[in-house]
């Protein structure tokens, strides 16, 4: 079973994407076609990009590039739980991204995008400019969330709605056909 990362994408505190995350990763589990990793990157805690070495040499002196890089590595997919922030991609995962290169290699990866009237399809975009760079293929299927706080209760519970679902069921089912797709290149990297 191919196996998916959900990256909860800010680290600010008071943020909404664990929220948004803990309800993607319940419809992911149902979905039933991945065996799903929730990878926090406020836990993660890797600082402003510290190697010495370009990722492209994979000669990592850091444990928390080590240990991101067995993360990265292991997953077949990916789903970026992910914020807008001024237009764009928040730093944190662009920092994420930019620690490594071969780990994200010929993976999927779909977005859950949040913020208020664009519902962070901006950093979505500028994310999948990114991406493909590293040879990841981004699906287009999206999760889109107008107005993040309309959604969220006093508790700081996601709720999303019966179209939400659908997309992040629509964007589950690309993402195992891509991934699957893409298994051979994988392989073939690996090897």
């Amino acid at each position: 079973m191919p196996r998916l990362n959900v990256i909860i994408a800010s680290t600010r505190p008071g943020r909404s994407g664990p929220a948004v995350a803990e309800w993607f990763t319940k419809i992911a589990e149902k979905h039933g076609r991945f065996e799903i990793r929730l990878v926090d990157l406020a836990e993660v805690g890797l600082p402003l990009l510290d190697e010495p070495n370009h990722p492209s040499e994979r000669n990592y002196t850091k444990q928390h590039t080590k240990d991101w890089s067995a993360i990265v590595d292991a997953a077949d997919a990916f789903v970026f739980v992910a914020p807008e922030y001024n237009y764009s991609i928040n730093a944190a995962l662009k920092n994420a991204i930019d620690y490594l290169y071969f780990e994200w290699q010929y993976k999927p990866v779909g977005i859950v995008s949040y913020g208020n009237t664009s519902a962070g399809l901006r950093a979505a975009q500028m994310t999948k400019q990114v991406v493909t760079t590293l040879k990841m293929v981004p699906v287009p299927e999206c999760v889109a969330i107008h107005f993040i706080g309309q959604h969220i209760d006093a508790d700081g519970n996601f709720t999303g709605t019966d179209a939400m679902a659908s997309s992040a069921e629509g964007m589950l089912d690309e993402l195992h056909s891509v991934a699957e797709a893409l298994e051979p290149l994988r392989a073939k990297a690996a090897g």
